[in-house]
């Protein structure tokens, strides 16, 4: 079925249309070129995110909270290096499934069943996740390879081109249950299974080179801007719960902390700026109008370097900032020995500033490579949010949320000078 008869379809809300139009649009297996044409009279068709995959995005969102617990209970930098080699796995595959829900909507119930089972994958990684690099290692790599194989069959009922991808998943998956065979006595993984990680990552994110979705695949721009809009809502809300969740029970049934308390109502104020700053400017309507207006392999290239690349920076900060601040509440609530040794504080405090420093700079380089809007203030407060790590240092990590809280509004007040004044908004922008 191609992608722009599925959209037709999921506009009309007709399952059997789908099906219809499937079995009149020509094989799955054709090139982008022979698309090229109904891909241009289509592209004013909306197709919306479906309920099933928000829900897909709340799975999701489970795991990076599994790994923000991974950075919040054991803070190392060995723990950094295994957040940054799992997350590198699974953004993958996120994205992968993106792709395949924007070339067709679950509509069919085969098709549903199929999706709920990758998202059980995603279930399965994010419950490995706190072992992964040791006894439950295997099990995070086969969940993986049942996220990688159900996406190449779902996909393939699509497109037949995912075949020419599909090879490097699999291989990145068997990688990955390899070097969780691979352990010590104590069952903490070596330096072999790292390298098999490392290798894993590298297969998957040197298969653009080989094969280049832009002539393979195609995507809609409304849709591909709503769904990863909705995975930041949703993992935004999700490390605003998992905070609350680690401050409700002292709060409940311990005496009043106002360190606690304050803790609490500073996260959520990061939080609030994190969501002002990616929604609050109306960047998802402008970056579909940009998309929109792109077409063929500049769409596609747009697309890879603002919504895919562009978020990891910016996940990876808000995975950071969570991490720091359920590190500060359960501390603040006394459910955990507070932070001892000159490392272990400076950890900490390097944590929330490199975490607002990686979000910030995830947004300008969205901004910048979509062009919707001022980029530098948010480069300039990203380098400005490492310099909070001084002062979480002598003054606690209090103090320094107040200061990343400013940090995240700072650009927000910027730009609404920038954009009151015309004539810099467009040297701006574009720069």
């Amino acid at each position: 079925m191609s992608a722009e008869a599925a959209g037709d379809a999921s506009a009309a809300g007709d399952a059997s249309a789908a099906g219809d139009a499937s079995a009149a649009g020509g094989e799955p297996g054709r090139t982008g070129a022979n698309r090229a044409g109904a891909a241009g009279a289509d592209d004013e068709v909306p197709l919306r995110v479906s309920t099933l995959e928000i829900f897909f995005d709340l799975v999701f969102a489970f795991t990076l909270t599994q790994l923000t617990a991974v950075l919040a209970t054991r803070l190392s930098w060995l723990s950094a290096v295994q957040v940054l080699l799992i997350f590198g796995l699974l953004w993958w595959m996120y994205g992968a499934y993106a792709w395949l829900t924007n070339a067709r909507p679950p509509v069919h119930t085969v098709e549903r069943l199929l999706l709920l089972v990758g998202m059980a994958g995603f279930l399965i990684i994010g419950l490995a996740i706190p072992r992964g690099f040791g006894r439950y290692g295997v099990v995070l790599g086969l969940g993986y390879l049942l996220v990688v194989v159900v996406h190449a069959g779902l996909y393939y009922r699509v497109n037949a081109n995912i075949l020419r991808v599909a090879p490097f998943n699999v291989a990145s998956a068997v990688l990955v249950t390899v070097a969780g065979l691979i352990h010590g006595p104590a069952g903490a993984a070596g330096p072999a299974s790292y390298a098999l990680w490392v290798a894993a990552l590298a297969v998957q994110l040197g298969s653009p080179l080989i094969v280049h979705p832009s002539g393979f695949f195609e995507l809609r721009p409304d849709h591909f801007c709503e769904r990863h809009s909705a995975l930041l809502i949703v993992a935004i809300g999700e490390s605003v719960a998992a905070v609350a969740i680690g401050a409700s029970g002292p709060a409940r049934y311990g005496p009043v902390s106002f360190r606690l308390l304050a803790s609490a109502v500073f996260g959520l104020a990061v939080a609030a700026a994190m969501w002002w700053i990616v929604f609050g400017a109306g960047d998802e309507e402008r970056a579909q109008r940009v998309l929109s207006a792109a077409s063929g392999a500049r769409r596609t290239a747009l697309a890879l370097s603002a919504l895919f690349y562009g978020n990891i920076p910016l996940l990876l900060g808000l995975v950071a900032l969570a991490a720091g601040i359920q590190r500060e509440v359960v501390q603040a609530a006394g459910r955990a020995a507070p932070a001892s040794g000159t490392a272990v504080w400076a950890g900490q405090a390097i944590l929330l500033a490199c975490g607002a420093a990686l979000f910030l700079a995830g947004e300008a380089v969205i901004r910048r490579t979509l062009g919707t809007g001022p980029w530098r203030p948010r480069a300039v407060a990203a380098a400005a949010a490492l310099a909070t790590t001084l002062p979480g240092l002598l003054a606690g990590l209090v103090t320094q949320l107040v200061l990343v809280a400013a940090v995240l509004v700072a650009p927000l007040l910027a730009e609404a000078r920038i954009e009151g004044a015309p004539a810099t908004h467009g040297d701006d922008g574009a720069g």
